[in-house]
């Protein structure tokens, strides 16, 4: 396995459209929502480790999930858990994971990678991984992968890319804002526009680099770091001046400035498993194409319905089509599918009515 590659995971969000599956305290990434046996960040932590080794492989957190990490990830020692005591976006602790990862190894390459994805064919994931990994080992450039769409999609960003780049790696012309319904459609029949799946890799000496040159603000605050990184004094160094960097996501610091960008059309099957409907479609159906994980379910008149429940509890619906039927031990969520979009307010609302207990 190549000592030079690296993975940082995002497991930091905390997935409230999958609620109340989902919630602050246990996100959806340490819930096994496909019914395997597998956690999503262990699913996660499975496919980059065929490739990356295990000691290379950070975890990029939240300070209040560390413990549930080394408890489903035990390969993982407590050094590989990069903590944020702030939520600042994703520029801020990229650019802190390859900090540190350049202080152990400046020729190291890395994937950053969101370890909530649903990913089908797993080789094919490696393959065009190492395909990015060797490129920007002998390149100062940023790679991503692009999912070809397969429908005007309204809730992701689109990546746009040179038509005259030829087979392979293509160059990006530029990042677009998630679309309109009218837009997605005229994305689509272009030709020339990805879906943006949020994994991303470069050497670090390059993404290093970027950040001196888009966001020397950012550089500097962390900069200053680096002889306190991998060490005993970085808890504190991070505990003071995390919080003092910008809220500002990879994509508007650094990806939109950036002029050597190349995106690999995607070789394997993708779902971002962002709400109950996107689970439901990756999901083996039954005959009434019910979706069912961890119930045994009686269902009568009853179909197109994405039913969840603890494990081999018994589930009778009648008479209800297309709705989202989840239950955990103080909470049920009965809600059409067609509304899934609006979970997050239903949360709120919960949250003002019955406090955060339940959120």
């Amino acid at each position: 396995m190549n000592k030079n590659y690296y993975a940082v995971l995002m497991a930091g969000g905390v997935g409230s459209r999958f609620w109340p599956i989902s919630t602050s305290s246990y996100p959806k990434q340490f819930h096994d929502m496909l019914g395997t046996g597998d956690t999503l960040i262990q699913k996660t932590f499975k496919r980059l480790n065929k490739f990356v080794p295990t000691e290379n492989i950070l975890i990029l957190t939240n300070e209040r999930y560390n413990d549930l990490v080394l408890e489903q990830l035990p390969m993982v020692g407590q050094e590989q858990v990069v903590l944020e005591p702030a939520m600042r976006n994703t520029a801020p602790c990229i650019l802190y994971a390859a900090l540190k990862i350049q202080k152990m190894n400046p020729e190291g390459v890395m994937i950053v990678a969101p370890s909530d994805h649903w990913i089908e064919d797993e080789e094919a994931f490696a393959a065009d991984v190492t395909t990015c990994f060797e490129k920007c080992a002998q390149e100062e450039v940023l790679c991503t992968l692009g999912i070809k769409p397969s429908f005007p999609n309204t809730g992701f960003g689109y990546i746009e890319f040179d038509k005259n780049s030829g087979e392979g790696i293509k160059k990006v012309n530029q990042f677009r804002e998630k679309p309109d319904y009218e837009t997605a459609k005229e994305f689509l029949a272009q030709g020339n526009f990805l879906w943006n799946a949020g994994i991303f890799m470069w050497g670090v000496k390059t993404i290093v680099n970027a950040f001196k040159k888009y966001q020397p603000g950012q550089y500097g605050l962390f900069g200053a770091g680096m002889s306190h990184y991998n060490t005993p004094g970085e808890a504190d160094f991070i505990r003071e001046n995390y919080p003092k960097a910008e809220n500002i996501s990879i994509d508007y610091a650094i990806l939109e400035n950036s002029k050597s960008i190349y995106v690999l059309p995607a070789t394997f099957d993708w779902n971002d498993l962002g709400t109950w409907g996107s689970l439901y479609d990756k999901l083996d159906k039954d005959g009434n194409q019910n979706a069912v994980v961890n119930s045994r379910v009686i269902a009568e008149e009853a179909s197109g319905n994405m039913i969840r429940s603890p494990k081999g509890k018994v589930v009778v619906i009648d008479g209800l089509n297309d709705y989202i039927i989840v239950d955990k031990e103080e909470v049920l969520l009965i809600y059409p599918k067609s509304k899934e979009q609006d979970i997050k307010k239903v949360l709120g609302k919960v949250k003002d009515k019955f406090g955060d207990t339940y959120a």
